[in-house]
């Protein structure tokens, strides 16, 4: 967005500053690391609109975008511009029918290799193949495959506020590249449900559904109170051989990061950093050592990582 003055030059506009909103991950650089986001970004790129796609990552770096909602063929956000009241942006992407899918779906269901690393979560590298091979675009390829709106004055369209959003989707589609195909109108439960083999049922009598069996009765407790709240002796071994994991936070990787990280730190690498750190001092405090000195040994500082986070 800008304005004239009476020299008639276009000044500009500073956007209000914006709390709590979205922020790129990427510092510096473009945006997006895997090749699907990045494929995602070109189609912005292509559209060649000169000095806004500067102003929509700094916008998106800013933290400018206070919220972004993705549906089926359908993105809808919120950006703080340089009005009081937030613009309002739309982006239609046209969904695939149902007979397209039907088709994709047996043409990954007979390249074992692709429905493997889908079940897995994982985008296959060459997966585009199968769309071109059925005359299917994954991405927005044709002019009405892609309709965008801001609710800004600015006439150009996309302009810089759907450029932000843009960037960000980007960077989205690297926590989960199922989102890829949810905009083209399959969410990843209907993708892994239609690539999931069809096992046979197991029934019993009548056609009903065959219960599994009931689990053995455990050992009964002691009747002795003493005994029940004191428990009993551990033995020396019982912790087996204590050691730092070899993977420091592989339950949070696992996990994934949050959809639209809002943090100044990126999630992950700073649940690493505080796991790394917590598992030193657990173990520094098994083996006797005092918390004090794991203090001062490492040079933990847990105030300013987390201030950050």
């Amino acid at each position: 967005m800008g304005r004239w003055d009476y020299n008639g030059f276009f000044e500009p506009s500073v956007p209000r500053r914006a709390k709590g909103g979205i922020k790129a991950q990427s510092k510096r650089g473009g945006f997006g690391e895997s090749w699907w986001a990045k494929r995602w970004i070109e189609v912005l790129e292509s559209f060649n609109i000169g000095a806004r796609l500067n102003r929509g990552r700094s916008y998106a770096r800013q933290g400018q975008v206070l919220s972004i909602e993705i549906e089926k063929g359908r993105v809808t956000a919120r950006v703080q511009g340089s009005r009081p009241q937030p613009y309002e942006i739309k982006l239609q992407i046209k969904t695939l029918s149902s007979a397209d899918w039907k088709r994709l779906i047996q043409g990954l269901s007979q390249r074992a290799i692709y429905s493997a690393k889908l079940l897995a979560g994982q985008m296959p590298a060459d997966i585009e193949r199968v769309f071109q091979a059925e005359g299917i675009s994954l991405f927005p390829k044709k002019g009405n495959d892609l309709k965008t709106e801001c609710s800004c004055p600015d006439w150009s369209n996309p302009c810089k506020h759907i450029a932000a959003v843009y960037y960000l989707l980007g960077e989205e589609f690297d926590r989960d590249p199922f989102l890829v195909f949810k905009l083209r109108g399959m969410s990843r439960e209907e993708l892994v449900k239609s690539l999931q083999p069809q096992g046979k049922k197991t029934t019993g009598k009548r056609g009903r559904p065959k219960l599994p069996s009931s689990p053995k009765a455990e050992e009964a407790l002691p009747p002795d109170p003493d005994a029940f709240w004191t428990g009993r002796a551990i033995a020396d071994d019982f912790f087996g051989e204590v050691i730092l994991p070899p993977v420091s936070a592989a339950l949070p990787r696992r996990l994934g990061s949050f959809p639209f990280w809002r943090g100044e730190e990126k999630f992950l690498d700073t649940m690493e950093w505080i796991y790394e750190k917590a598992s030193r001092l657990g173990l520094d405090l098994f083996v006797g050592n005092s918390a004090e000195n794991f203090r001062v040994k490492e040079g933990l500082r847990s105030e300013e990582k987390i201030e950050n986070f």
